[in-house]
Order: C-alpha cells, then sequence, then structure tokens
C-alpha cells in the first residue's frame, strides 16, 4: 500500500523502483523532523546536554566566587579605611597620665591618658576605638565615621544626656 500516485508513475514508467523508494525515505525523514521540532517547540526549549548543564553549573560558580571576593574586597577597603582614620586623628596618649577605665565585652580595659583627655572622654567629646590589637583615642566625629563602617571597631563613646548638664 503505497502513495497511488507513485504506483501510477511506477506503472507508467516514469519513474524507476529506486528513485520511488529513495523520494519514499525522504518523506519519512521529513515527517520525523516535523514531529521532533513540534515537540520540541511544546516545551518551548531544546533538549539540554550535559555539556550546557556543566557549563551553566560552571557559570553560577564563577559568579559565586565572583561576588565572595567583591565582598571579601569590600571588607577590606573598608579596614583599611577605619586604620586610615583612627591613624591620622589619634590622640598622644600620656603613659605616666591617669587610668582611664573601659568595659569591652565581659573585660575591663585601662588605657593612660591625660587628666583633660578624661574629662573630654566623659563628655563625650573623645572616644576609644580598636584598632588591631591597640586601643586610640580619637575625637567624637572620627569615632562615629568609624562606626558608619565597622560598629564593632568602636569600643567606647559616651553619648552626652541632657541629666549630665543639671551636675
Amino acid at each position: 500500500m503505497g502513495n497511488p500516485l507513485q504506483d501510477q508513475l511506477l506503472k507508467a514508467g516514469l519513474v524507476s523502483k529506486k528513485q520511488a523508494s529513495k523520494a519514499k525515505q525522504e518523506q519519512y525523514a521529513q515527517s520525523k523532523k516535523k514531529k521532533k521540532s513540534k515537540s520540541s517547540r511544546k516545551t518551548g526549549r531544546k533538549p539540554i546536554s550535559k555539556a550546557e548543564v556543566a557549563q551553566a553549573a560552571e557559570v553560577a560558580r564563577n559568579k559565586e566566587l565572583s561576588r565572595k571576593q567583591a565582598e571579601e574586597r569590600k571588607q577590606h577597603e573598608l579596614q583599611a579605611q577605619i586604620k586610615q582614620l583612627v591613624m591620622n586623628n589619634r590622640l598622644e596618649r600620656d603613659d605616666n597620665g591617669q587610668a582611664y577605665h573601659f568595659a569591652l565585652g565581659k573585660k575591663i580595659h585601662r588605657i593612660f591618658v591625660a587628666e583633660e583627655m578624661i574629662d573630654r572622654l566623659c563628655q563625650g567629646q573623645l572616644g576609644i576605638v580598636q584598632l588591631a590589637d591597640s586601643f586610640e583615642v580619637v575625637p567624637a566625629k572620627v569615632v562615629r565615621q568609624v562606626a558608619e563602617r565597622d560598629k564593632e571597631a568602636v569600643v567606647s563613646l559616651r553619648e552626652p544626656s541632657e541629666e549630665d548638664d543639671d551636675w
């Protein structure tokens, strides 16, 4: 049961059997292609190969690594800014002066400063910032700038209150 037109052409001798079978194969191949393209259109995408999956995973890993590196770079820049702020604005401590005690976590630390610096620390004009393993006394304005970048670096800054004015 073939194509009636094809049978008629064979009987008339216009087409050989070889040509007829070749045409039949081409027709079959075209119908297969149509079915495949229809099924891929239904899903809206072409079939995904293992290489494409691996490539997508690699791209995702690279993006994540890039994001982490950018975050680390930003943290490093913030720490450098804090260090520069503190080193440029720190006030000299007086090792022969009076001890100023402050709490950091569960420990009480002390630094030796001049007497007028203690008064300014109590009034909130000066503050203490931790830089690596040392503590530095800096103006309150600088302490606030450091707090914007890293709140954990600020050790002590007394905010003046209205009650202090009554004394």
